[in-house]
């Protein structure tokens, strides 16, 4: 099967994109760590604001405990709510899988499992390292 190169949205979400310092020479180009390099950091960082403020609005939702929690157990509560809440990590890795391409998204559907867990550490990390922006 041969599939066109871009598409015209494929081409303006590729446009969108800020460029993440990556050192891609070692990774085959479809394997799980090019994917995460070339394709999840960029669009996190491209929703960072969108992540943020979804995170905020999770917090406000679960009662607004987030803030009594020491510094320590804030960063368990982000890895908690990403890992164990199905429904808010949906809307997470929503809010990243809508940006990519038809051929990323074919990519992301034929290692899943792989790329999910990746997804989900990348969030955390991201979060967790922002954790101040988020009281």
């Amino acid at each position: 099967v041969i599939y066109p190169m871009h598409t015209d949205r494929d081409t303006e979400l590729l446009a969108l994109r800020p460029t993440v310092q990556a050192d891609l020479a070692g990774d085959a180009e479809h394997s799980p760590g090019h994917f995460m390099h070339a394709t999840l950091r960029p669009i996190c960082k491209l929703q960072n604001e969108l992540l943020l403020q979804l995170f905020r609005q999770y917090i406000h939702k679960t009662k607004d405990t987030f803030q009594q929690l020491s510094a320590a157990k804030r960063l368990e509560f982000i890895a908690h709510s990403i890992r164990r809440d199905q429904r808010f990590r949906s809307l997470l890795f929503g809010v990243v899988i809508g940006h990519f391409t038809e051929a990323e998204w074919r990519i992301f559907a034929a290692q899943e499992q792989e790329l999910s867990r990746r997804l989900s550490e990348l969030l955390i990390q991201r979060l967790s390292d922002q954790v101040g922006r988020l009281v």
